[in-house]
Formats: C-alpha cells, sequence, structure tokens
C-alpha cells in the first residue's frame, strides 16, 4: 500500500443481494451506467482496446456483464473498427436483454451469454480461447485469495486482459457523495462507497498477477477516480 493511502476494506455491495427485478436494483442499474460515463470508463477501455488489440475478426469474454449497457456502450465508441465480433457475457445472473443483443447485432457484435459463478466457470474445459477477456468494477468485489485465483486464470483464456477498476483514494471516497445531485439511490450511494474502499492503487494488480515469461503489465491510475490493469503477451499488442 502506498504512503497515505487508504487500507483496502472489503464490505457487501447491496445491489448483489438484491433480486434481480427489485426497483431498487434496477434503479442502482441504471445509476451505474452514469456512474460509468462520469468515470469516464467506456472511454478508458475503448482506448485499451485499441492500444493493445490489433483491428480484425475477435472472440471476446467480458467476465461480470451485468446488463450489458458498459459493453455496449464501448462497442458504440469503436465503431467499426474491428472485423466480425464474437462477445461472451459472463455473469452468475443474465440481465442481457434481446433488445441488448438486438443492439450490439447492429453494430456487428453477435453476443452470447453464460450465466454462472466466474471460478466454477473458468474451472471448465470448455471455457475456450478469446482474443481478450475484460473486466470492469468487477476485481473489486474479490479479497486476495480470490482475486489471485481470478488472475491465475486469465493467461489461459486469453493474450490480453484489461480491467478498469475503481481508484481508492479519499477524493474519490469524498466525490461519492455528490451522486445524490444525479439523483443516484440509496444502493448506489451505498455501493459506491464501498467500491471505492475496495479499490485499487499502485501496482496491487500487478503483484497479484501470476508469473509468466512475456507478460508486459500495465496499471495506473487514470483521471481521478479510475484504476486501470492492462496485461498483454508479449506480441498480442500492435
Amino acid at each position: 500500500m502506498l504512503r497515505g493511502t487508504m487500507a483496502r476494506q472489503l464490505m457487501p455491495e447491496l445491489l448483489d443481494s438484491l433480486p434481480a427485478d427489485d426497483p431498487d436494483a434496477i434503479g442502482s442499474r441504471r445509476d451505474l451506467v452514469v456512474i460509468n460515463a462520469l468515470m469516464f470508463q467506456t472511454r478508458i477501455m475503448a482506448g485499451l482496446m485499441r492500444s493493445h488489440i490489433r483491428p480484425g475478426n475477435l472472440r471476446l469474454l467480458e467476465i461480470g456483464s451485468g446488463d450489458g449497457a458498459f459493453m455496449l456502450a464501448v462497442a458504440r465508441k469503436l465503431g467499426r473498427r474491428y472485423g466480425a465480433v464474437e462477445l461472451l457475457m459472463l455473469d452468475q445472473i443474465n440481465l442481457i436483454t434481446p433488445l441488448r443483443i438486438k443492439q450490439f447485432a447492429a453494430l456487428g457484435w453477435q453476443v452470447k451469454t453464460v450465466t454462472a459463478d466466474v471460478f466454477e466457470w473458468i474451472a471448465r474445459e470448455e471455457a475456450g480461447q478469446f482474443d481478450a477477456v475484460f473486466a470492469n468494477l468487477f476485481l473489486h468485489h474479490f479479497d486476495g485469495g480470490a482475486l489471485s485465483k481470478l488472475l491465475a486464470a486469465m493467461p489461459t483464456l486469453a493474450p490480453v486482459f484489461l480491467a478498469t477498476e475503481p481508484r481508492r483514494s479519499r477524493i474519490a471516497l469524498w466525490s461519492t457523495w455528490f451522486l445524490r445531485f444525479v439523483g443516484a439511490n440509496a444502493v448506489t450511494l451505498h455501493d459506491a462507497a464501498v467500491s471505492v474502499r475496495a479499490g485499487f492503487v499502485g501496482d496491487e494488480l500487478s503483484r497479484v498477477w501470476p508469473d509468466g515469461a512475456g507478460q508486459v503489465l500495465t496499471e495506473r491510475r487514470v483521471g481521478p477516480f479510475t484504476h486501470v490493469f492492462a496485461a498483454v503477451t508479449s506480441g498480442a499488442d500492435r
């Protein structure tokens, strides 16, 4: 931990305990779209893709995909940069609607969904191979042991792993209070502060990334609220 930073603290997030059709859960997922916009998460992830993934046909995996709003926004920012894109969206609850699949299809992205626990799924032989794996506001849900186990599986799935996470800082924590002024509900206000406390700084993700020859690691702050991590096998990026 860097000097002067808050100690990492994991606490349960309310959204994870609510039924998918609970009005507060639905409202909080709408709030997440606003939060991703305020943090410039989709722009940041699109930039990481441009930097680390060559144009061409792609098979992609998003872990912790939620309702698909984040990756749809990323796809829209990328336009027609890539050819035929197959996107597998993995989450323990399937929130991907037929409308969302049609929205991806309009961009040339074919979407498939998997409803499973991420640790159980990555242990299966049929998990397959991908060109890249993505995670947005997902890794901070796990403690050190679970995080190490999750990241250890990433190089076996794809040569590129990209993550955009909360930055753990006092200014980010203080800023969550202002989300009430953009209409965030009580679930979001609680979970936003919890997410910041569980976020990352410095090289915390690099230190739990599995040792392996040829891994090029990028881990840094982007703006006041986002922590970026990219692991790319040598020769995989442009």
